[in-house]
């Protein structure tokens, strides 16, 4: 064997040598671990971080072509997103229904009035009338109406003080507490100031209502400065009729400034038709006309009369025995029918008047019963009361939804049906919830065939949900067939359906 052959042969014998006596490689040692159980990495020493383009490279690249066509098309994109969306803005606008501004509404149209006409009986006079505010606003009334609460003896003129308190009722400081916690509480106060209210005639005589007027005018600048917010006068058409009348109603109201526009001046007219109170809400300016149209009256006499008003809602108020200061119970017996009136009044376009317990349906055989009180808290405990109870949490339900849906507080108004003793009529706003009244307060059933389409072009639906009722067949929230809406005798619903544009 030649010397180059041994050499060539140990070179063989080298690269056979056995693997694990070879030098390892990154690889090799990674295998080897993973082999192990383990993995071993060598990191470089010095790792190269990324710092991003230089500002000369961005440079570079931002005047190429495709850079500059890419910030175009960007461009053009976003105007394009940005004029398309201010497009759809202005067709939404351009195309939704327009909503219908706001009447104009003073405060005693935006809840019932509250009389209390002998305030001994309701709360043992004024002293006590302050702490009765809370239990009263809870009612949602936005107004008290007090007394009268002067000095005069009946039919007796020179007797007349309309500036002095009768002292069995109580003084001025008691009527200033009674004044500052009612407008805590958003409740207005109102004066009873009927000059002559113990005797027949409220102005005494005919041939003498200037004088009574200028002293009613007096008086009327005396309690405005007190505090108080308005005044009642009963015999309002006499009273009206005297050329002194606009002294009078330009002492209370102004002439309609911000500050004096909130004064109420209310007048109270018995036994006049609908059109003698329209002509003078028209002729004297008087605020609000308390009239006795829904006494003794049918369902027709009832409809017609708030055809003839409606027009002048916010210049009309209704009641039942609110004119006589009498009770609701006079006028309706039993709790269904008490309640039954309680929702036509506060659904009606209008003011609703009521008289002290006529949340409660409180009876009495005097002309002013005695005031029950906590009957809600004491019903448990006294049986008697539970009636009581039940008919003034009705009431509390109906002022406080008159008070938050449009439709029922100053809508348009309706009429669907009317009988002999029965009537129904239907209450709009705009695109607010509507609502139907129906009320059958005769001996007998009825069923109301409501007309599905008004005289204005308005088209109901064919049923309605029932929101309150007095009728136990008339469950909440089940729907009635407006075609024919059957109700027991003494009988009450209130039904809602939405706005459907």
């Amino acid at each position: 064997m030649t010397k180059d052959t041994e050499v060539d042969m140990k070179d063989v014998e080298l690269n056979e040598m056995d693997p694990e006596k070879q030098p390892m490689t990154a690889d090799a040692q990674v295998a080897v671990g993973e082999k192990n159980g383990s993995v071993k990495l060598k990191v470089p020493e010095d790792e190269v971080a990324f710092t991003g383009l230089s500002k000369e490279e961005l440079m570079k690249v931002a005047g190429t072509p495709g850079w500059v066509r890419t910030r175009w098309m960007l461009l053009v994109l976003f105007w394009l997103g940005w004029v398309g969306m201010l497009a759809g803005a202005i067709v939404i606008i351009v195309q939704a229904p327009r909503c219908k501004p706001l009447p104009e509404m003073n405060w005693w149209n935006d809840g019932p009035l509250y009389q209390i006409p002998d305030v001994d009986a309701f709360c043992g006079g004024l002293a006590g009338l302050e702490s009765k505010i809370d239990e009263i606003s809870q009612l949602k009334v936005k107004g008290l109406v007090l007394g009268p609460l002067h000095t005069v003896q009946e039919n007796q003129q020179s007797t007349l003080n309309l500036k002095e308190i009768d002292p069995a009722v109580g003084g001025e400081e008691h009527l200033k507490s009674v004044l500052k916690k009612a407008n805590n509480k958003g409740i207005k106060v109102v004066l009873d100031l009927t000059p002559n209210y113990k005797g027949s005639n409220p102005w005494f005589s005919s041939g003498d209502i200037g004088s009574v007027l200028e002293q009613v005018k007096a008086a009327a600048e005396h309690w405005l400065e007190f505090g108080v917010s308005g005044f009642k006068l009963s015999g309002f058409n006499v009273a009206s009729n005297s050329p002194d009348w606009p002294e009078l109603q330009t002492a209370v109201q102004g002439n309609h400034t911000e500050a004096t526009s909130k004064r109420l001046l209310m007048g109270v007219v018995e036994h006049k038709s609908a059109a003698s109170v329209h002509q003078l809400l028209n002729t004297t300016g008087v605020a609000l006309i308390l009239s006795d149209l829904l006494s003794n009256k049918t369902g027709r006499e009832r409809i017609r009369a708030m055809d003839s008003l409606h027009a002048q809602q916010r210049q009309v108020g209704w009641g039942l025995g609110a004119v006589q200061q009498d009770q609701l119970s006079k006028q309706a017996t039993g709790p269904a029918l008490i309640r039954l009136y309680q929702l036509l009044l506060l659904t009606m376009p209008g003011t609703p008047v009521f008289t002290y317990g006529d949340e409660l349906g409180l009876e009495g055989n005097q002309k002013h019963p005695k005031m029950v009180w906590n009957v809600e808290t004491e019903a448990a405990q006294n049986k008697s009361l539970e009636e009581y109870a039940a008919t003034r949490k009705w009431f509390k339900g109906l002022s406080d939804l008159r008070g938050k849906e449009r439709s029922l507080l100053h809508g348009d108004y309706y009429p669907l049906y009317a009988s002999n003793s029965s009537l129904s009529f239907l209450r709009v706003w705009d695109q607010s919830e509507r609502y139907i009244t129906a009320v059958n307060w005769g001996a007998e059933k009825q069923t109301l065939k409501l007309n599905l389409t008004t005289t204005e072009g308005l088209e109901l639906p064919k049923t309605a949900k029932v929101k309150l009722s007095t009728d136990s067949k008339l469950k909440a929230e089940s729907n009635v067939n407006l075609e024919s809406v059957e109700l027991e005798p003494g009988q009450a619903v209130l039904l809602q359906f939405p706005y459907t544009g």
